[in-house]
């Protein structure tokens, strides 16, 4: 009988390069340095981005929202996309490459914008109320700018952290399970280390050099990320696309209803199942019981070759395809949780205006940039992993005589409490709170649905896993765009809008309160999903491993 170690093996995906040469800890400070670059270069355009469009483009307040919103969910679905492409066609190696370069072109564009006048509408650089209105020229370069950093982001950080994980990953020993645990945190850490870095530099840059040194600083930092990412190359494990996820995916829905009629048995056996030639699962789980039809052998003989496959994929389906589609669909109600908690971080270009009405001056001769406030939620969300991972486990730990950790579904849940709380202050004037409360709230939440998402969904979507969370952050500014389109709309009916570009005559305190009751009944929806998802089932090789060495070492991640 073969180990379960020895079975793991089989379902590893396959290598290009050999990984007794190849990857380990020499290759993650390229890897990072390719996205840690790419987020110093595009986060300070996203957090100022307002500025310039209300100052050079001449876009009203809330218009000039609603675009940086649909940018930002823009953001949020590529790499979704390239998550797909990543794990079915092109590679994790492929796709990163190909999205530095799609990023740096894509700056270039951006930069070129501010470099040529006659590629932006005019405007008095003395009176932001002279300026022309942005013609469909102007409109389509700044957008396919926008569009071609969109895409390159999503290539780059649709795989950075997956093919990372590649290089130091090995399941198959427990002992690096805490360690492979912790990527997660760290790996989270550098990349919001690295945004801060662009809130205190690219935003000063922007304010006190101008638009053309503004957006030329990143044209070079885009450059040094892609040109990093390619000096490893040969030192890289390069992970073998496998077939189709998305494919796989649409065949277990269509075999499910050509199959309706089948009558499922009461005892599954793999006598009526379709199975792989050496399979991990023997029968499907009773889960999405509707889905098993799709693995359902009506009659062997049209159903299968002479060599046991299946005849037609879009007829029946492997049980692993059955479960693997059930595993996406048994997290995403749980993680849609999360779309809450990034509407209310997506505010961020209200707060840049609302700081910008403020006295933000440290010294009599230094002000802080108004885009830079964000860096408060950065420095809350890389303080609290630092804290948790190296003060607060080992302490806790200490004192109850075994390892401890907050389970991944409190550590969502209690961020989704910071986030309904982030935005309960009842004055435009309490920022502060509300960046520490929203970067501890990203930290518990974000981090915990990625680590939740990677160790329950099967290692073969590992890029898929580690981009949910961008998906829920493309829907929520979706969302953030309509709640602010609407707000604007119904409340410009009674006078001034909430949203509006006079902070005095404004009201964003009631809109703030508006997303802190949304946040709130956010919070129970979580709770139901919580309690409908039961118990996690993810590392079960470690967890296998660590309960021979006794209950006291268990670790419960769920």
């Amino acid at each position: 009988m073969e180990t379960p170690e020895e079975e793991n093996s089989k379902v590893r995906e396959p290598l290009l390069t050999s990984p007794a040469s190849k990857g380990g800890f020499k290759t993650l400070p390229f890897i990072l340095a390719t996205e840690a670059f790419e987020r110093v270069a595009t986060t300070g355009l996203r957090q100022n981005m307002i500025v310039y469009l209300t100052r050079e483009f001449g876009m009203e307040t809330a218009k000039a929202a609603s675009v940086i919103f649909i940018w930002s969910a823009v953001d949020g679905i590529t790499p979704m996309i390239g998550a797909f492409l990543s794990d079915s066609y092109l590679g994790k190696y492929r796709m990163i490459g190909f999205g530095s370069i799609l990023s740096f072109l894509g700056v270039v564009l951006l930069w070129l914008t501010a470099m040529i006048p006659q590629a932006r509408p005019y405007c008095d650089q003395f009176s932001s109320s002279t300026c022309e209105s942005p013609t469909a020229f102007h409109l389509l370069v700044f957008y396919c700018s926008l569009g071609l950093i969109s895409v390159g982001a999503g290539g780059i950080r649709s795989s950075c952290l997956a093919f990372g994980a590649d290089q130091v990953d090995d399941r198959n020993n427990p002992e690096n399970a805490e360690t492979f645990r912790s990527f997660f945190s760290w790996y989270y850490a550098t990349v919001s280390f690295s945004a801060l870095i662009s809130l205190i530099s690219i935003v000063y840059i922007q304010d006190k050099m101008g638009w053309k040194m503004g957006f030329g600083v990143p044209v070079m930092l885009m450059f040094v990320s892609a040109l990093s990412f390619f000096l490893a190359s040969s030192l890289y494990i390069k992970v073998q696309a496998r077939a189709s996820l998305f494919t796989g995916f649409a065949q277990v829905i269509m075999a499910s209803f050509r199959n309706s009629h089948v009558e499922l048995p009461s005892n599954d056996t793999n006598e009526v199942n379709y199975l792989r030639k050496e399979p991990m699962l023997q029968e499907p789980s009773e889960k999405l019981r509707f889905l098993n039809k799709a693995c359902v052998i009506k009659d062997p003989r049209p159903d299968l070759t002479s060599n046991g496959t299946a005849s037609n994929p879009w007829n029946l389906c492997t049980i692993e395809q059955v479960e693997d589609l059930k595993a996406l669909f048994g997290v995403l109600p749980l993680c849609s949780a999360g779309i809450m908690m990034s509407v209310t971080v997506s505010i961020f270009s209200f707060t840049v205006i609302q700081t910008g009405t403020m006295d933000r001056h440290i010294t009599p001769n230094f002000e802080v940039p108004a885009g830079s406030f964000g860096m408060f939620t950065l420095i809350s969300l890389i303080v609290w992993i630092a804290f948790y991972d190296r003060i607060a486990l080992p302490l806790a730990s200490k004192i109850k005589g075994k390892r401890v950790r907050l389970s991944l579904k409190q550590r969502m849940g209690i961020g989704l409490l910071c986030s309904c709380a982030s935005m309960g202050h009842l004055s435009a004037l309490w920022l502060l709170p509300y960046d520490v409360l929203a970067g501890l709230a990203e930290a518990l939440n974000g981090i915990g649905q990625i680590e939740f998402c990677y160790s329950e969904l099967p290692k073969t979507m590992s890029t898929v896993a580690a981009n949910i969370f961008g998906l829920g952050a493309f829907i929520a500014n979706l969302v953030a765009s309509f709640i602010t389109s609407t707000v604007d709309s119904v409340t410009k009916r009674g006078g001034e809008s909430w949203v509006s570009s006079n902070m005095n005559k404004g009201h964003y305190d009631y809109y703030y309160c508006l997303l802190a009751v949304l946040s709130m009944l956010n919070f129970i929806y979580f709770l139901a999903c919580s309690k409908a998802y039961g118990p996690c089932h993810g590392h079960h090789e470690n967890q296998a491993e660590i309960s021979r060495k006794g209950d006291h070492e268990r670790i419960d991640d769920c």
